[in-house]
């Protein structure tokens, strides 16, 4: 399976918006992802397959290190590695730009994602208690130093 990975485009943003409501509870709207294209301390991928956005990820920077807002893959496209290739590809952009350190929450009940971010290096430093709305639910804080 060929991905192409690439920097968020504003053609990308209805496609990753509406990924986001499949996927998430609480997720992005269209605005909030158009927001991002402009601001120059968010960096977003998009994967592609045969042209169709299939994934997404991206992070904000501050101070040297990179907060990762969120890693998406579409139903249909889950479980054939695109969420680790989308997360290795940006921890490089990140270290290219000299970062050092990446930081993220996940839900404690989402072990796929857990081992995806372990997989990359993360390990989990603590808990937000009652971080997730709709289900209510901790985070577990991961880092990758």
């Amino acid at each position: 399976m060929q991905v192409e990975i690439r920097w968020l485009q504003e053609e990308d943003i209805q496609a990753l918006a509406e990924m986001e409501a499949q996927t998430f509870s609480m997720p992005w709207s269209a605005n909030a992802f158009r927001e991002l294209v402009g601001n120059p301390d968010c960096f977003y991928l998009v994967a592609l397959f045969e042209g169709k956005v299939v994934g997404g990820a991206g992070y904000t920077y501050l101070c040297g290190e990179a907060s990762i807002d969120n890693v998406v893959v579409t139903k249909e496209y889950r479980g054939l590695g695109i969420g680790q290739a989308l997360l290795q590809e940006l921890i490089a952009r990140g270290e290219a730009q000299k970062i050092t350190a990446f930081t993220l929450e996940v839900r404690v009940s989402n072990e796929i994602a857990i081992h995806i971010y372990e997989k990359a290096g993360f390990c989990g430093e603590g808990i937000r208690p009652g971080f997730y709305e709709k289900p209510r639910e901790d985070a577990l804080i991961m880092w990758r130093r």
